[in-house]
């Protein structure tokens, strides 16, 4: 699109970026579980199988009042409407797609609250670059705003507001979105407009997208202060914090299902993986950890899970079967313990 469809940022403008918020469809914090992982059989997630999370309310947004303002530590903030930001250049990107859970409870709980997905719109750093960003030491990270507002965990907030590093948000994967799996954002999508931060926990992708600006330091809102920050487990003194932004590496076993009864000695088992850094190694036990049958994940595309298979050889009887996944920097998954521990599914095995 021509540079004179942008328009320049002006005083008046500043806070009408919120006008396009007619009301909350309902209020609340609202959880669509998704199914259990061995009915997560296709590559791509259908938007029925796919969780969701809305911490205050789903924002209804008025489309003819929609505006996206990029401000902040730029020389040419931008205000672009829905149709301006649909001409911008288009990048679809598959990726997985993980809730963190409750930044109330301790991450000890595995969740597996996890899809993939295809998402399609205009590349941040794209945006960046059309407001004249440069890299410099005082821009640190981006900051990002949607039109929700209400309370969550008893704390009110105007808005939801969470914070990227700069590094981060100028990758390729990270995206303004207002498609999924090519289709429009519904409303409880996030729509019309989303962040998109492909590797990093949901909470990260900001819906009903708004107001991104460049700055200093992080987000003040308490997405960022008081909520999604946990103990470093890296940490031996278990004292230093970081935010919940990379996820860490993680596997779900899809077959053998849940109380299945196999026929045969040869037991296949398959699953997918995934994390911020793609998944190279795939070990498979039967006996608690003592033992490991190992296999490769599958190349990983783009940002998306990477499946598994391998057979085994398993003896008549209830099976357990537990899969942990190594990531290609070496990160490995926790056998308990963490939000992001070894699957486990317990079956039988008979005789053929």
């Amino acid at each position: 699109m021509p540079d004179n469809h942008d328009k320049s940022l002006s005083t008046s403008a500043h806070t009408n970026e919120r006008d396009a918020f007619i009301r909350l469809s309902s209020t609340g914090f609202q959880i669509r579980h998704p199914p259990p992982p061995h009915e997560l059989s296709s590559f791509i997630t259908p938007d029925t199988q796919l969780f969701q999370t809305i911490h205050m309310g789903a924002a209804v947004v008025e489309l003819s009042k929609y505006i996206l303002v990029m401000d902040g530590l730029v020389p040419k903030p931008l205000i672009l409407t829905l149709p301006e930001l649909q001409q911008l250049p288009q990048t679809s990107i598959t990726a997985f797609h993980e809730c963190y859970g409750s930044p109330l409870t301790p991450p000890t709980k595995a969740l597996w609250r996890i899809g993939n997905v295809q998402w399609t719109g205009v590349r941040l750093s794209h945006l960046l670059e059309r407001a004249g960003y440069t890299p410099s030491s005082s821009a640190q990270f981006v900051w990002s705003e949607g039109l929700d507002s209400g309370v969550f965990a008893s704390v009110m907030a105007d808005r939801y507001q969470k914070d990227l590093p700069i590094a981060k948000a100028l990758q390729p994967e990270t995206l303004v979105a207002y498609a999924m799996n090519g289709q429009p954002l519904t409303k409880e999508r996030g729509g019309p407009v989303r962040l998109v931060v492909p590797g990093f926990f949901g909470t990260n992708s900001t819906k009903w997208l708004c107001r991104i600006s460049v700055q200093r330091e992080r987000a003040p809102g308490p997405y960022t202060t008081r909520f999604y920050n946990e103990i470093d487990p890296e940490d031996p003194e278990g004292r230093r914090m970081r935010p919940v932004w990379n996820v860490e590496v993680n596997s779900v076993i899809t077959r053998p299902r849940p109380a299945e009864v196999v026929k045969g000695s040869r037991v296949r088992v398959e699953g997918w993986a995934w994390g911020d850094s793609a998944v190279g190694r795939i070990e498979v036990s039967y006996d608690e950890g003592r033992t490991w049958d190992e296999t490769e994940a599958q190349e990983r595309v783009e940002y998306s899970w990477q499946r598994f298979e391998a057979e085994i050889e398993l003896p008549p009887g209830d099976c357990m079967l537990l899969a942990r996944a190594t990531s290609l920097t070496g990160q490995q998954q926790p056998l308990e313990n963490r939000r992001n521990h070894a699957h486990r599914v317990n079956f039988s095995v008979v005789a053929d």
